[in-house]
């Protein structure tokens, strides 16, 4: 039996994740919304692997596995999270986290994930892994601008994310973009930072002036 806990600020969130592992002798000992009190919890529990969110109110997740570590450094962490920045994945592993998956990630691997990290192995999943190989592999440094047939060096952004650029280029909301593109506000706000971190401007006007001159917008 694997004991273990889950750290999420969204209750169904972590309702769905305990359904997945129903019957796959994964025991959840205790849950949490935030890092916070998951810090406090396991002043209480000791369980062999802790499933945690990034994006969390009060605590965020790199500050909350600088805790985890200052407390127990031999405690597995398994990030489960939306964001798939290499920065912010790097990041944690650097940290002392024992794996990283998206939250797109089908039972059977994160079942398979929850155990390699248990036997002592690191885990990433399989989208994460298969972007950061094809980085490897193409290394594009330019884009290409169909405007004016030239290439200007810009971030390498998803097709997702040209697309959110796009929609806060004309004015629009999160909450807005989310209505248009069928997704949630949370997704929204995580396509958002990941291209202000690509881009490295900091505010808005700054990423409609990105997508001006890249060509992204007329």
């Amino acid at each position: 039996m694997i004991n273990i806990a889950l750290v999420d600020d969204h209750k169904i969130v972590r309702d769905g994740i305990k359904a997945l592992l129903k019957d796959e002798n994964i025991n959840v000992i205790g849950e949490a919304s935030n890092g916070a009190a998951l810090i406090k919890l396991l002043e209480e529990i000791t369980p062999d692997l802790i499933i945690m969110d990034m994006n969390m109110p009060e605590q965020d997740g790199f500050l909350t596995m600088q805790k985890i570590r200052e407390k127990n450094p031999e405690q597995k962490v398994m990030v489960l999270s939306m964001h798939d920045n290499e920065k912010y994945v790097a990041r944690m592993l650097q940290l002392g986290a024992s794996g990283y998956a998206l939250k797109n990630i089908g039972k059977e691997e994160l079942v398979c994930g929850i155990r390699l990290i248990e036997t002592g192995n690191k885990f990433i999943c399989t989208d994460l892994s298969m972007s950061f190989l094809g980085k490897l592999v193409h290394t594009p440094t330019t884009q290409s601008i169909s405007n004016n047939h030239q290439e200007k060096k810009g971030a390498e952004l998803s097709q997702r994310e040209i697309e959110v650029l796009r929609l806060i280029a004309e004015g629009l909301t999160n909450a807005e973009i989310a209505d248009k593109l069928f997704t949630s506000k949370r997704t929204i706000e995580s396509h958002r930072q990941n291209i202000i971190e690509k881009t490295q401007v900091k505010n808005t006007a700054a990423l409609i002036k990105y997508a001006l001159t890249h060509g992204l917008i007329d």
